[in-house]
């Protein structure tokens, strides 16, 4: 049987590297244009460039989005973007629109085409039109059941791939067409500059009491009626798999380079123990606790069991739960000295308790640094500058790229 993929967020150069460094098997990436998140960093062609390379040394596919939804004056810019993309590189362009796919399927045939969730394939009928239409893969939409997503395999062609999110933000609308952010601020969410209205707090006012706004509420603080929790399976793993997905993707190419490589590290452990371990796999709790430790909204299962109910809704606050910071990253241990060397991200003090997260190591080692130096060898008692280098004693061998976390103040 086939490996599951495990495909993740990446919105920086950066971002990639953490990506494909803690266990991604695919990243996906935006370009500076034709991508659904203008909200990220986006990429230059140098830094395609760059990714490419580094992934593909790895054997991690790079994949490229260009999902908006295209106007004609976009058209003719969309098909070079997937050109320039085919030559340098990148497996696959994730597209949304029908005439982007035909469009690219005759000008660039060596490109792989992934259809993007904006398109909405919520149906086996329509996943089998987009493979006759040249498609590879169809990123199927977020409104979908277990056992839907189970029919529409068992009624699509062999060779057509499907990918499902597994993790990360659900929006309000079908798999993010909405025209809120439109309407209300001018910015276009299909464009990818949504300035997500759903996430605000609410009044209800009568139409003949102009300026009398009555609160929609739960408590004193108001309600967030079109709020949704984030969305986590990774207890599902083995139902996933057993149903024949091609590919399991991880939401999440604004947020930081400690969610992306929390994230995948934590779907990795789970996906590699459950191939290892068969009918014995047993889910460990502590891969959820450990996705708690990254900045979320409360978890749910989205549409895994069917429609959703009022326990999908964030109703409080539109606020992450954010308890730990990334503090830095480690760029070198000298084994002889056991002195660790780390390139701060936050600031830290002597004595706090600091989290160490390892590239493709299980799990996280804890330590207390009693003494620091700065990079010149001077003792220090915190950390306060961006990016400064620090030297601290720690007994275990730690890879370079591992993260230092600890509990938010």
């Amino acid at each position: 049987m086939k490996r599951i993929e495990l495909l993740a967020p990446a919105g920086s150069l950066e971002k990639l590297k953490f990506a494909v460094l803690y266990g991604a098997d695919a990243v996906y990436i935006g370009g500076e244009a034709f991508s659904l998140r203008t909200a990220a960093e986006n990429f230059s062609e140098e830094d395609i460039q760059q990714g490419v390379e580094f992934a593909h040394k790895k054997g991690v596919k790079v994949y490229i989005a260009l999902n908006v939804i295209p106007h004609n004056k976009d058209l003719e810019k969309i098909i070079e973007a997937g050109k320039k993309a085919h030559s340098l590189g990148i497996d696959a362009a994730i597209v949304s629109d029908i005439g982007t796919i035909l469009a690219l399927r005759e000008a660039v045939p060596g490109l792989d085409i992934h259809v993007s969730t904006q398109a909405n394939t919520v149906n086996a009928l329509t996943a089998s039109a987009f493979y006759k239409m040249g498609a590879k893969r169809v990123v199927l939409a977020r409104e979908l059941s277990m056992e839907e997503i189970k029919e529409i395999r068992e009624k699509t062609p062999v060779g057509l791939e499907l990918e499902m999110f597994v993790h990360g933000a659900m929006c309000i609308s079908y798999s993010g067409r909405c025209l809120l952010s439109n309407y209300m601020t001018g910015r276009d969410s299909n464009s990818g500059a949504c300035a997500q209205p759903c996430r605000w707090n609410y009044h209800l006012m009568e139409e003949k009491r102009p300026g009398e706004y009555y609160p929609v509420y739960e408590d004193e603080g108001g309600t967030y009626i079109f709020n949704s929790k984030d969305l986590c399976l990774i207890e599902h793993i083995p139902e996933i798999i057993d149903a024949g997905v091609t590919s399991l993707k991880i939401e999440g190419r604004v947020k930081t380079e400690y969610y992306v490589a929390s994230t995948v590290k934590a779907y990795r452990e789970a996906i590699d123990a459950y191939y290892r371990d068969g009918e014995n796999y047993q889910f460990d709790p502590s891969l959820s606790e450990e996705l708690k430790k990254v900045s979320h909204r409360n978890y749910c299962n989205g549409f895994f069991k069917g429609k959703t109910d009022e326990n999908s809704q964030v109703y409080e606050t539109s606020s992450y739960v954010r308890n730990y910071d990334i503090v830095g990253v480690v760029l070198d241990y000298d084994s002889e000295s056991k002195i660790l060397t780390v390139e701060q991200r936050n600031r830290f003090f002597k004595g706090d308790e600091i989290e160490i997260l390892q590239p493709m190591v299980p799990g996280f080692i804890t330590i207390t640094p009693e003494e620091m130096t700065d990079e010149n060898g001077w003792e220090i008692a915190s950390a306060p500058h961006a990016k400064m280098i620090v030297k601290m004693k720690c007994e275990k061998k730690v890879i370079p790229n591992s993260i230092l976390r600890k509990v938010r103040q």
